[in-house]
C-alpha cells in the first residue's frame, strides 16, 4: 500500500479543503443508507464553526487522496464545554480553561481501509506535539451507548500485532482502547447537552448520547 504523508493544514487551508474532509467523515462513520447528504452536511456546519475557535489546528493524512484527519482548537474560556460534565469540575481544570490552556481534540477519523496502520495514532502526536497547552481533552461515545451498533468492528481498529491502535473507526470501545494505550487517563462523563458537536466519535445520529470525557498532558 502506498506511502501515507501527514500534513498540517491552516484554518484557510482547512476551509478550503474542507470538501476532501468531509469526504473523510462521511467514509469512516459509515452511516445509515441514504443519508450520507445529511450527515456530510452536519459535519460541514460543524466544521464551519469549530475553524473559528482560537487556536484551530488540522493535520491531514494523504495517499492519492485524503485518507484521515484529526483538528481541535482551545476550549472556550467561558468553560460552556464543562457546562454538562456529570459532577463537579476540579479547580486546577476550571482554571486552566479559563486561562486558554486547554486544547480539545475535536475530530479523529480514518477511512477504514487505511486502518490498522498506526495513521490515526500519528495524526493525533503530530497534532499535539508542538501545542502550547496544559491539558488536552476529548470526548468520545460511550461504550455501552453504541457497541451494539458497531458488531465486531467495536475493538477490531487496532494495528494488529503491533499493539499500535488507530481509535479512528466512531466505535466507541475502539475509541477507549485506544486512548489508554496513547497514555490518556478516563476524566468523566459529559451529558448529551455538551457530547454531540465538540467530540469526535460523534458520527452521524449521535444527538442523545452522553459522552466519556478523556484528558492527558500534552507531548513536549
Amino acid at each position: 500500500m502506498a506511502e501515507v504523508y501527514l500534513r498540517r493544514l491552516s484554518r484557510w487551508q482547512a476551509e478550503q479543503q474542507r470538501d476532501a474532509v468531509a469526504d473523510v467523515y462521511v467514509g469512516a462513520y459509515r452511516g445509515a443508507a441514504g443519508a450520507e447528504h445529511r450527515d456530510r452536511q452536519g459535519f460541514l456546519r460543524r466544521l464551519e464553526q469549530h475553524v473559528q475557535h482560537t487556536g484551530f489546528d488540522m493535520m491531514v493524512a494523504d495517499t492519492a487522496g485524503t485518507v484521515g484527519c484529526a483538528y481541535g482548537f482551545r476550549v472556550p474560556r467561558s468553560g460552556e464545554w464543562w457546562s454538562d460534565l456529570q459532577g463537579e469540575l476540579p479547580t486546577d481544570i476550571e482554571e486552566l480553561t479559563a486561562s486558554g490552556r486547554t486544547f480539545l481534540l475535536a475530530e479523529l477519523m480514518v477511512l477504514p481501509v487505511h486502518r490498522r496502520r498506526g495513521i490515526a495514532t500519528r495524526l493525533v502526536e503530530r497534532l499535539l506535539i508542538r501545542l502550547d497547552a496544559d491539558l488536552v481533552v476529548a470526548a468520545t461515545g460511550r461504550a455501552t451507548d453504541r457497541a451494539s451498533d458497531h458488531g465486531a468492528d467495536g475493538g477490531g481498529d487496532g494495528n494488529g500485532a503491533d499493539g499500535d491502535r488507530d481509535g479512528a473507526d466512531g466505535s466507541p470501545g475502539a475509541a477507549a482502547e485506544a486512548f489508554r494505550s496513547w497514555g490518556w487517563s478516563r476524566f468523566g462523563v459529559l451529558g448529551p447537552r455538551g457530547f454531540p458537536e465538540t467530540a469526535f466519535g460523534a458520527g452521524p445520529g449521535a444527538g442523545s448520547m452522553a459522552g466519556e470525557v478523556w484528558i492527558r498532558r500534552p507531548l513536549r
